[in-house]
């Protein structure tokens, strides 16, 4: 595995602050329907699903997944829509109620810090329904480089058109208020009919509840990270969707269905740190609450920046990094790419600090007792480690 030294500016850029983010009220065919025309859509890494040109991306780089979200005020709502490729939704203010089906005929409710996976090929939408006056956000990671765009429930289509909004066979918005005229019939993106309607997949309200981990649901580990048991560090992972970099052999993820990407919790308690590592796999840390310092490479060649709540933070694979959380407990999601097992790195001086503590990875990856494993077990540990860090 190559390195990947990062300078202070490339960390910079990598970083999208909540100053940074850049809303667009016309990215979506329903932006001018009643009760749907407050909503401000963000594009943060990658285009993610947008119908319009005018949408700001603040990371363009290909990650393997695109990371987005909704601001929406209360009462307002997200139009019934398909994906073909991985919708998560990763709430982090208000609650929300989803709605599901052909016709939109089932419907739960999520409050954040919640993470629900919808199914691909079926119609959902989404309102806010928070208690107080609030313009709830909820993020989203969609799977892919190039998702393919959404499919809009016929009913939309139907409703944008009194408004002078189409849809082009390339997913595109055309608006016609400012006097551009309506596509040929030819050049419109068709609608579903009533038998494709009825064809697609239904899942129940039960079936739905087994995509959603509530923050009562999650299950920490603090035994997640090989460095945990060092005076100073302890993070804890929580793994929701797919095989993250949680090093606990009994961690396993509620949703482990492929995505192209995995999501999991980490926790740091204050002043407490992540020790240097390095991961293959391009991962991306969204903030939620408290502050996280990022400090990249190694010693002699470091570059530190500092995450507040609610920015984004995208790591190159390959790049040694470590984390330390400031000013209060830290929790952040880590959106990492693959569907597969992660496997993590450590800087040579915190595996040889793990052993000073009777711990070490076994030849699996997983952390383990020291002593208890024969020398043909850590020799094979050792190998793996040391030949790809």
């Amino acid at each position: 595995m190559q390195s990947i030294r990062l300078t202070q500016e490339e960390a910079q850029r990598r970083l999208v602050r909540p100053q940074d983010r850049v809303s667009c009220n016309l990215a979506f065919i329903d932006c001018k329907l009643p009760g749907s025309h407050l909503k401000q859509n963000y594009s943060f890494i990658g285009p993610g699903v947008t119908q319009s040109s005018e949408q700001v991306v603040n990371i363009p780089e290909k990650h393997g997944f695109n990371i987005g979200a909704a601001a929406m005020p209360k009462g307002v709502t997200n139009n019934l829509h398909l994906h073909f490729t991985a919708e998560v939704f990763l709430i982090q203010e208000g609650s929300w109620r989803f709605r599901w089906g052909a016709n939109g005929e089932h419907e739960t409710e999520f409050s954040a810090p919640a993470i629900l996976s919808i199914p691909t090929w079926i119609f959902r939408g989404f309102t806010n329904v928070s208690p107080q006056e609030t313009n709830g956000m909820v993020f989203t990671v969609l799977g892919g480089d190039n998702t393919g765009g959404i499919i809009w429930h016929p009913s939309i289509l139907r409703a944008a058109q009194e408004y002078g909004l189409y849809l082009s066979r390339d997913n595109m918005m055309v608006d016609t208020s400012n006097g551009t005229p309506p596509p040929a019939a030819a050049d419109l993106m068709p609608a579903l009919s009533s038998e494709v309607l009825a064809s697609l997949r239904d899942y129940s309200v039960e079936e739905m509840a087994q995509r959603g981990v509530t923050a009562e649901q999650r299950q920490w580990s603090s035994d997640a990270l090989l460095d945990n048991i060092l005076p100073g560090h302890g993070a804890e992972l929580a793994p929701v969707i797919g095989y993250g970099i949680s090093q606990d052999r009994n961690s396993a993820p509620p949703i482990v269905n492929p995505h192209g990407f995995s999501v999991e919790w980490l926790r740091i308690k204050e002043n407490h740190q992540v020790g240097r590592h390095s991961c293959p796999d391009v991962q991306v840390l969204m903030v939620f609450s408290g502050t996280l310092e990022v400090t990249f490479n190694r010693e002699g060649e470091e570059v530190t920046l500092v995450a507040e709540e609610g920015a984004i933070l995208s790591v190159p694979g390959g790049c040694w990094r470590q984390y330390r959380a400031l000013e209060g407990e830290m929790t952040a999601t880590l959106t990492t790419q693959g569907d597969q097992r992660k496997r993590l790195y450590w800087d040579l001086a915190i595996i040889d600090q793990a052993e000073q503590h009777d711990r070490c990875q076994d030849p699996d990856g997983y952390v383990a007792i020291a002593s208890l494993l024969p020398a043909t077990a850590r020799r094979a540990a050792a190998k793996l480690l040391y030949r790809e860090a």
